[in-house]
């Protein structure tokens, strides 16, 4: 169990144990990571003294995202862990085997796999493209199921197996299709897939499990892309994904499989009751809130709820979020209302751009 106090407000990070932790010579391997989420799950997990093997298509860098597979893989050794860069697309089986193979090659079996690669676009039908429709479900399903469905036979001889897909509960009411049903299609096929590999090797004692937060996480892509400095400051930090996916893959494997899992339910399940030190950005380095910043919060997640109508007159306007968001001088908050299943990104559109608004009508909040 981790610490009751974030890794921010104590000064280290929960559960850190100079490399002979739950996940020491455990072997991960992870789609994606290269930054963000995906990285902050892996340094986690490298802190105990893990392997991690990651799959990834960034050899050289993104013009507006920090990081390799090459400068993740040396964060990794830098914080405690084993690292095996891999270049390579999740989409393609040839590169899902090479990964496979190497890894076993490299550290001798598989014990845990993160399917954290994924795509996002939340067009409506007519706006879609068809090639990002085809990337969405080549990357976020048909990845998540061939890279797990390789890894079973290794997982199969693994002490503690598990896989851990990054993806939101099961909710198919009309409000959560008809939102954007590509990107609906393609979030909830990870999700079904790893439900569907929890049953069929249950036996085996293969644990499935998938992840979600429930608002959104600050990362480079928020920062620098999606929603810049405002969105930050409503966000919580990497560090909380990467807590709670920590408890999940340290569970006893036959003990909690199947489930559809939210990071601060899990986290609050661990004995976390002070989410403050997550935040991502904290007004004078205090680690509180005060009152008009708690309701803040609370304004602007209640503004992004948007429920779907046949009217998108109900939605928030465009300057009601951005005044919402701009009165928000700390995101120091305590527990937010369960405001969205895909709190990240809708809360990322919403905040984007008020020409985005007429996209992120419509956008419900999980009931």
């Amino acid at each position: 169990m981790i610490p009751t106090t974030p890794p921010a407000a104590a000064g280290a990070a929960p559960g850190a144990s100079g490399g002979v932790g739950p996940l020491s010579g455990k072997t991960i391997l992870m789609s994606g990571g290269s930054r963000g989420i995906g990285l902050a799950i892996a340094l986690r997990a490298a802190r105990d003294g893990a392997n991690i093997a990651l799959l990834a298509k960034t050899d050289t860098p993104h013009p507006k995202l920090p990081g390799t597979v090459h400068t993740a893989a040396d964060e990794i050794r830098a914080a405690g862990g084993q690292a095996l860069p891999i270049v390579g697309d999740v989409r393609d089986e040839a590169s899902i085997t090479e990964a496979v193979i190497r890894t076993v090659g490299e550290f001798g079996g598989i014990d845990i796999v993160v399917n954290n690669a994924s795509v996002i676009d939340l067009s409506g039908s007519l706006d879609l493209a068809t090639k990002k429709y085809d990337l969405m479900q080549d990357v976020n399903v048909r990845g998540t199921f061939l890279l797990s469905r390789a890894a079973v036979p290794q997982l199969k001889d693994a002490e503690n197996p598990h896989i851990l897909s990054l993806s939101p509960p099961l909710n198919t009411t009309p409000k959560w299709l008809g939102a954007h049903t590509g990107y609906s299609l393609a979030k909830f096929g990870m999700t079904m897939a790893t439900l569907g590999l929890a049953a069929e090797f249950a036996d085996a004692g293969i644990a499935a499990n998938t992840l979600w937060p429930r608002t959104t996480i600050a990362t480079a892509a928020v920062q620098n892309v999606i929603g810049g400095d405002r969105l930050m400051a409503v966000s919580r930090t990497r560090e909380i994904y990467a807590d709670a996916a920590y408890e999940v893959l340290t569970a006893p494997s036959r003990e909690r499989t199947g489930q559809t899992l939210i990071v601060e339910d899990v986290l609050l399940a661990a004995g976390v009751t002070d989410f403050a030190g997550y935040a991502a950005v904290r007004a004078s380095g205090s680690r509180s809130s005060s009152p008009s910043d708690s309701a803040c919060a609370t304004r602007f997640f209640a503004l992004t709820r948007c429920v779907r109508s046949s009217s998108a007159r109900r939605a928030p306007s465009p300057s009601r979020i951005a005044a919402s968001i701009s009165r928000c001088s700390s995101s120091a908050w305590p527990r937010p209302p369960r405001w969205s299943m895909f709190s990240c990104e809708y809360g990322c559109t919403a905040a984007r751009s008020p020409r985005r608004i007429s996209a992120v009508r419509g956008r419900p909040a999980a009931s």
